[in-house]
């Protein structure tokens, strides 16, 4: 077994369920110290968890606000003095359906979750990986900056794509590498937190079905991705295995490149 992440301190965001989860139980298994960011409570079960092989704390806050990003950081460098890796994996469609159909709140609300994070999360970040002049950044994009009936969500994901290559040029020579995966559509078990809890009507169902059909039909693999998929994705660029590769968006969809 690989142990690239050994000694190194780990902050993912969204780490509670899904991508976020499979990427620290992964990172866990090959030495990560690990920083678990999430707002719900959730994410304590998984520290829990892998409490039994490695050194982990969890923290609950919003990170759709500056407060909670700061936070967390400053609780993190407060138990491990440092972040080595920071892994930003917060965001995800809260409603699908055509541009037209949305409301100025709800736009609003998709920019707010899946691009402030982001934005937070590395502002938050980076000035304890500038006093070490060392540190890797991943951001989780998405291929959705081109698909249907979620404008808002690509556009948030179009931005963290942006500051990607915006924060990789500013830190290239400053020893921070900052990069990102943009996953195609995946498997993965059913959210144990719905983001969207209203019942979906007939027309969100057709809407949400065109989303699946144009996904599968863009990919060249013809399937969604796995989890390990992902998350083996978004721990290559973490590692030193990338040491010479930054400002890259890295398509994970079978061949789609968003």
């Amino acid at each position: 077994m690989k142990n690239r992440f050994e000694g190194k301190v780990m902050m993912i965001t969204g780490a509670a369920q899904g991508i976020g989860e499979r990427v620290a139980e992964l990172a866990a298994s090959e030495g990560a110290k690990l920083v678990l960011v999430d707002r719900s409570p959730l994410v304590q079960d998984l520290r829990k968890r892998l409490e039994e092989i490695t050194e982990v704390i969890a923290i609950e806050v919003d990170l759709e606000q500056f407060d909670g990003a700061e936070q967390a950081a400053a609780a993190a460098v407060k138990q491990f003095k440092r972040i080595d890796i920071l892994v930003n994996n917060v965001g995800g469609t809260i409603w699908t359906k055509p541009y037209e159909h949305y409301t100025p709140a709800e736009i609003e609300a998709e920019v707010r979750r899946s691009l402030f994070p982001t934005l937070w999360g590395c502002r938050a970040v980076l000035p304890y990986m500038l006093k070490k002049k060392k540190g890797a950044i991943v951001n989780v994009s998405s291929i959705a900056t081109r698909s249907v009936n979620r404008v808002p969500y690509g556009a948030a994901k179009g931005g963290v794509n942006a500051l990607t290559a915006c924060l990789a040029f500013e830190n290239g020579e400053r020893g921070i590498r900052i990069n990102a995966v943009a996953p195609g559509g995946t498997e993965a078990p059913p959210r144990r937190i719905p983001r969207n809890t209203s019942k979906l009507g007939a027309k969100d169902k057709v809407w949400y079905q065109q989303i699946v059909d144009q996904t599968v039909a863009t990919t060249l693999m013809k399937r969604y991705g796995t989890l390990d998929e992902q998350a083996g994705a978004i721990l290559f660029l973490a590692s030193d295995d990338a040491s010479y590769i930054t400002g890259t968006v890295l398509p994970v969809g079978g061949g789609d490149q968003g």
